[in-house]
């Protein structure tokens, strides 16, 4: 986040995702029910402009996003909903045309945060974990670092 602010960026983007690894239904807690696989959860935070600006350490992909708002002050989808500092879009069905043009301002501007995890998901390794679980974050911090000096 000091990072972030000494940049000048008015907000940045929160997303978590899924890196899918190799395990077998006897280990529940990395079942994620939501993308029906095994995964280790990772936050990403970007900038405005989609570069990766933090990845977490790797959680069990059973914990819910929502856990992830401990992060004040940024972007979340509809996931991070009741966050305390997160800012989410409008929830439900048959919304005013007002919260509908908002929702769609909050998806354009949260956008580049989902290229940010597509960056990640793009290097081949990160497509699925034969390794021990626990070390998804030190690839993603890996590539992270790659892409830095790369740019």
């Amino acid at each position: 986040m000091r990072e972030a602010k000494k940049k000048g960026y008015a907000y940045v983007v929160l997303d978590g995702t899924l890196i899918p690894i190799d395990r077998v239904a006897a280990d529940r807690p990395f079942y994620s029910g939501k993308h029906k696989k095994h995964g280790m959860n990772l936050q990403v935070i970007a900038s405005p402009d989609g570069g990766i600006l933090w990845v977490s350490g790797p959680l069990p992909g059973s914990v819910h996003d929502k856990k992830a708002e401990w992060i004040w002050g940024v972007l979340a989808d509809k996931s991070y909903q009741g966050a305390a500092h997160a800012k989410v879009p409008y929830k439900g069905k048959n919304k005013p045309e007002s919260q509908k043009d908002a929702n769609r301002a909050h998806a354009k501007l949260r956008a580049p945060g989902e290229r940010a995890n597509a960056q990640l998901k793009n290097w081949h390794i990160l497509r699925k974990l034969r390794c021990c679980p626990w070390r998804a974050d030190q690839l993603a911090k890996a590539i992270h670092a790659l892409e830095i000096h790369a740019a």
